[in-house]
């Protein structure tokens, strides 16, 4: 007798993103509108642009936007760089592969450093490549710090080290917006020089709001970088920013729900929340290898603490998602671009905890058995052996 599709209780997304929003942010997002010229905003504005920095680990400025993470890759590049600068970044992922199309519609030289997908950003590649630039034609460093198709984690620090090592002024701007909020991540002890993050996800929004943290050599390049830009020109909204206010229409009721989450981020305690996220990562990984199934990642130095990809290399996740959608009420991540069918991602990120992971690990290994996945059905209690421990 085949099962029935499940009707009762709350879906489970757990995808890498959107995430889901907690309770009380959502209460706090529902509040009534306020007037943003206003003194009640402008205390709002005040508060959020300043308790927004340790997430960020920055005591820089944060520029927030109302839109998409994919507006704050174009503000991080058209204010720091001027048409036909060379820029070098690294092919991690499908959103890797995404930033460097649109540097070059910006009209950069890209220079793309290849890889399999399985691995992040090479530090000894960013090396040899600015070692070799001689003449500094390279004006920056791309670098996703977590690929979201993938979940492999990038190691910024060490990608910091090989520029520093070249002696080379190169900028680097990375892209956190699967990370930040989930992922130990350090603006200023890793010279970071803009750092791009979105709301959707370890910041458990909604989508809608975007940021730049930014240095002060990104701040000094954007004095002189030539690249067009109006809306995500960083100085008016600077400017604004100093009395709480924003040179546009901001998206309100998206910053009350920030407010809310960035004081539950503060109450748990950044260290304890990505504690939280590398020990649900374990539990899904040993889940993974209990199945007998692959985690994508190779170098364990990269896991990732907000998703894990399982890796079907002959094709079938799209149909194992497509059961467990039906048959328990949970979406799961899509393999995307080359990994299109050959990868289910499995989202562990944001508000989030061991109840949570528990059930979406059984009814991913339930979704296996009746998508006629060969699998060991001891993985599930290997992770909750790790979710026993502390």
């Amino acid at each position: 007798m085949s099962a029935t599709t499940t009707t009762g209780g709350r879906h489970f997304l757990q995808i890498p993103g959107p995430t889901n929003v907690p309770d009380r942010v959502l209460r706090a997002i529902s509040a009534p509108t306020i007037d943003h010229r206003g003194p009640d905003f402008a205390a709002l504005g005040l508060d959020v642009l300043e308790a927004v920095k340790p997430v960020f680990g920055t005591a820089q400025p944060v520029v927030i936007y109302p839109a998409s993470g994919t507006g704050a890759w174009e503000a991080a590049l058209t204010n720091t760089l001027s048409p036909g600068d060379k820029v070098l970044a690294f092919e991690t992922g499908h959103f890797a592969t995404l930033w460097q199309d649109m540097a070059t519609r910006l009209g950069l030289q890209v220079e793309f450093v290849p890889g399999d997908w399985r691995h992040g950003a090479d530090p000894d590649a960013a090396w040899e490549r600015l070692a070799a630039d001689t003449a500094r034609e390279i004006k920056a460093v791309m670098v996703v710090h977590n690929e979201t198709s993938t979940g492999v984690t990038s190691r910024v620090a060490d990608v910091r080290r090989a520029i520093d090592a070249a002696d080379h002024p190169a900028l680097l701007l990375v892209d956190t917006i699967s990370s930040l909020g989930s992922i130990d991540y350090r603006h200023d002890e890793w010279g970071v020089d803009v750092t791009v993050a979105g709301s959707q996800k370890g910041l458990m929004l909604p989508p809608g709001l975007s940021f730049n943290a930014v240095s002060d050599k990104a701040l000094q390049a954007s004095k002189t970088a030539g690249l067009p830009r109006s809306f995500w020109d960083w100085q008016p909204i600077l400017a604004a920013n100093e009395r709480g206010f924003f040179p546009y229409t901001p998206a309100t009721n998206l910053l009350y729900g920030l407010k809310v989450a960035l004081e539950m981020l503060d109450e748990e305690g950044l260290p304890n929340v990505y504690a939280r996220h590398t020990r649900h990562a374990e539990a899904t990984r040993a889940a993974v290898r209990g199945w007998g199934l692959e985690v994508l990642a190779l170098d364990e130095r990269e896991y990732s603490g907000s998703l894990t990809a399982i890796y079907m290399p002959d094709g079938g996740a799209d149909a194992v998602r497509a059961v467990i959608l039906r048959e328990y009420d949970m979406s799961l991540g899509a393999g995307l671009g080359k990994l299109a069918d050959k990868v289910f991602r499995i989202g562990h990120l944001g508000h989030f905890n061991d109840l949570t992971l528990a059930g979406t690990l059984a009814g991913v290994q339930m979704g296996l058995v009746r998508a006629g996945v060969s699998i060991d059905p001891n993985g599930i209690q290997a992770a909750l052996e790790r979710l026993q421990q502390p």
